[in-house]
């Protein structure tokens, strides 16, 4: 079966190859370091958060507002799907051919 590296000499092959290798390693320590710097920060917000109380209530307070936002927002597209497809009933009792609509 043929692929992209059979036209290559076996030090082209090697020389990809390590290179492939030095790059998915490289990748590894960035995704590795990157997730001990956000283990670091939650540990210090939480830390943070357990020390000022108040300022936790508060961005509890906000984050439920956020998401009783979101929820209306959503009961809101859901609404006007639900009355869309009233009007298309309606109008296919007028119009039958018009019903797929």
């Amino acid at each position: 079966m043929y692929n992209e590296y059979d036209d290559l000499s076996f030090e082209e092959q090697l020389h990809l190859t390590e290179s492939l290798i030095r790059q998915r390693h490289n990748q590894q320590m960035f995704l590795r370091r990157n997730a001990q710097l956000l283990q670091q920060e939650l540990e210090l917000e939480a830390e943070f958060l357990e020390e000022n109380p108040e300022l936790a209530q508060t961005i509890h307070s906000f984050n439920m507002r956020e998401i009783q936002s979101n929820q209306r927002g959503l009961e809101n597209v859901l609404g006007s799907e639900e009355s869309a497809s009233k009007e298309q009933n309606i109008w296919s009792k007028f119009f039958p051919g018009l019903g797929g609509i």
